[in-house]
C-alpha cells in the first residue's frame, strides 16, 4: 500500500471526509469564545481551539472506531470503515489516536494556564470513554452532550481563568442538543443497533423517540435563553434562537416519519442549528 493511499485511510478513520463531527464540536465552543470573550475572543487562544477541534473530534472519531470495532462491520452503514474492513491495524488506530491528542494537549501549553490543563485532561478522559458507554449507559447521548460541550468551560478558563455558571449552563443546553441530533443519528441505525446489544437513546425512547428530540431541542433553546436572560444579551440573540427554533420545526418534518434517510438529514442539519445560535451570539455582542 502507497503512502497516498495509508494517508487516505487515516483521513476516513479520522472522518476528515465527513466534517459535520467537526462543525457540531465547534459550535458550542464558539459559543463559549464568544460569550467569555464578550464578543472579542482573543485571536491566539481562538486559534488554538480551532485546531483543537479538529484534532479531538479526529482523536475521539480514532477512538470511536476502535471500541467498537468488532461492531461496526454488523451495521451496514459502518461496515466498509477502515478498521472494521481490517484495512488499518487495531495498533495503528492507538497509535493514531494518541498522536492527534498529543497534538491537542501541546497546542495549549503556550497559554501557560494551569485550569485549562487541568480541564484538558477531563476532555480526554471524555472522548477516551464515550465509546464505551453505549455497553451499559441508557442514553450515552448525554455522555456525548458533555464531551462535544467541554469546549465551553475550557473557553471560559482560557480567556476569564475562572469558569462562571453560564460556562455550565450552556453545557447543559449542549448535552440537551446533543442528545436531540444523536438521537436522529441513532434512529438510522436502530435495527442493527438492536441486533447487536448495543443502547442509544432512539432504542431508550423507542415509541417516544420524535416526542423526546422534539423536547430536547425545546430544552435546549430554554436552556440558552436562560444564559442569554443571565448576561443580558440584546434582541439578536433571541433572534437566533427563533432561527434555531425554526430549523428544530424543520427536523419535526424530517424524523416524524422515521425514514432512514430522513433522519440522517435531519442529524446533518443541525450545523444550522449551532450557527443560528452562533450568529445570535455574535450578533448581540457586536460593538458598532
Amino acid at each position: 500500500m502507497t503512502l497516498t493511499e495509508r494517508l487516505s485511510l487515516y483521513e476516513k478513520l479520522m472522518r476528515l471526509d465527513k466534517p459535520i463531527g467537526i462543525l457540531l464540536l465547534a459550535w458550542p465552543t464558539l459559543w463559549g469564545l464568544w460569550l467569555s470573550g464578550a464578543g472579542e475572543p482573543d485571536p491566539l487562544v481562538f486559534w488554538i481551539f480551532a485546531l483543537g477541534v479538529v484534532l479531538m473530534r479526529s482523536a475521539g472519531c480514532v477512538i470511536n472506531d476502535y471500541a467498537d470495532r468488532h461492531f461496526d462491520a454488523h451495521v451496514a452503514r459502518t461496515k466498509n470503515r477502515p478498521l472494521a474492513a481490517g484495512q488499518v491495524s487495531e495498533k495503528e488506530a492507538l497509535w493514531l489516536a494518541g498522536g492527534l491528542a498529543l497534538l491537542a494537549f501541546l497546542l495549549l501549553l503556550p497559554l501557560q494556564n494551569k485550569l485549562l490543563i487541568g480541564l484538558s485532561f477531563a476532555a480526554l478522559f471524555l472522548a477516551a470513554t464515550y465509546p464505551f458507554t453505549k455497553r451499559f449507559f441508557a442514553v450515552p447521548q448525554a455522555y456525548l452532550g458533555v464531551a462535544f460541550g467541554f469546549g465551553i468551560p475550557m473557553a471560559y478558563a482560557a480567556q476569564l481563568d475562572f469558569i462562571p455558571a453560564e460556562a455550565w449552563l450552556l453545557m447543559l443546553a449542549n448535552v440537551f442538543w446533543a442528545m436531540a441530533y444523536d438521537t436522529e443519528y441513532a434512529m438510522v441505525d436502530r435495527e442493527d443497533d438492536l441486533k447487536i446489544g448495543i443502547k442509544t437513546s432512539a432504542i431508550t425512547f423507542g415509541k417516544h423517540d420524535v416526542t423526546a428530540v422534539m423536547a430536547c431541542y425545546g430544552l435546549t433553546l430554554l436552556t440558552l435563553a436562560w444564559v442569554g436572560s443571565r448576561l443580558h444579551l440584546g434582541w439578536p440573540f433571541y433572534l437566533g434562537l427563533g432561527a434555531a427554533a425554526g430549523v428544530a420545526a424543520f427536523h419535526w418534518t424530517l424524523i416524524r416519519e422515521r425514514d432512514p434517510a430522513r433522519c440522517f438529514k435531519a442529524f446533518l442539519h443541525n450545523n444550522w442549528f449551532g450557527g443560528a445560535v452562533f450568529a445570535g451570539i455574535a450578533a448581540s455582542l457586536l460593538r458598532l
